[in-house]
């Protein structure tokens, strides 16, 4: 009877902070999808303190969700000379990788898994469950298919290994937010938006084999 008390509250103070969350980002919708990178790297007083505004961005972007990662790409990119940039980028994107997880974990599994089903992208990432092959982190990181945070959120629910899936995913997304840094919209010029879904659609059935394979292979070396 105790545990169920535990249980009971455990989920009750989650719904709350979900529901805190929710509320929040409905009341700050607009001022979140809009926020002036460049003018909150110009009015600090030093590089650290831009670079360490912009980390805080990052991580409250892995909270809210709501926040564009292109616009912080590009925005970083052109605030930053170029190798600043793409260090003050990647350290973000890794406090946005650890504060999802650690949300995802607080949300549990089940919760999260709700969570996901109400939108196209959580789908995706249900579909492609297979969260123990850490090739398959990197793979999703890879693929401009799936949302970063969505992602991050379920992988720590199902409490993934987090020095695996902080590895595997700073490796996956860093050519994409090296791209961007650097070259900014420019990106679609050089790389036409028609060739990324041509790759996407090919690298789609051919991972999915190689997971197939691996179950089979791994079913067969069990028996």
């Amino acid at each position: 009877m105790k545990e169920n008390k535990k249980e009971l509250i455990k989920l009750i103070i989650r719904l709350l902070v979900a529901a805190a969350l929710f509320v929040a980002v409905a009341l700050n919708y607009h001022r979140l999808i809009n926020i002036d990178v460049r003018a909150l790297v110009s009015s600090a007083p030093s590089e650290t303190a831009a670079g360490g505004a912009v980390i805080g961005i990052y991580a409250l972007k892995g909270l809210v969700f709501v926040i564009p990662a292109a616009l912080l790409y590009i925005s970083v990119g052109m605030a930053f000379s170029p190798v600043t940039a793409c260090a003050v980028n990647m350290l973000g994107i890794a406090a946005e990788l650890t504060v999802s997880y650690i949300f995802g974990r607080f949300l549990g599994g089940d919760y999260v898994e709700k969570f996901l089903q109400k939108s196209k992208g959580g789908q995706k990432i249900l579909n492609y469950n297979d969260s123990g092959n850490f090739g398959s982190v990197f793979l999703i990181r890879l693929l401009p298919v799936f949302p970063i945070d969505f992602t991050s959120l379920f992988f720590g629910s199902v409490k993934l290994s987090f020095p695996k899936y902080i590895l595997f995913s700073l490796l996956g997304l860093a050519p994409r937010v090296i791209l961007f840094t650097l070259l900014g919209d420019r990106v679609y010029e050089l790389i036409p938006m028609e060739l990324i879904i041509r790759i996407i659609l090919a690298a789609i059935p051919f991972a999915a084999g190689l997971i197939v394979v691996r179950m089979i292979v791994s079913k067969v070396r069990s028996r």
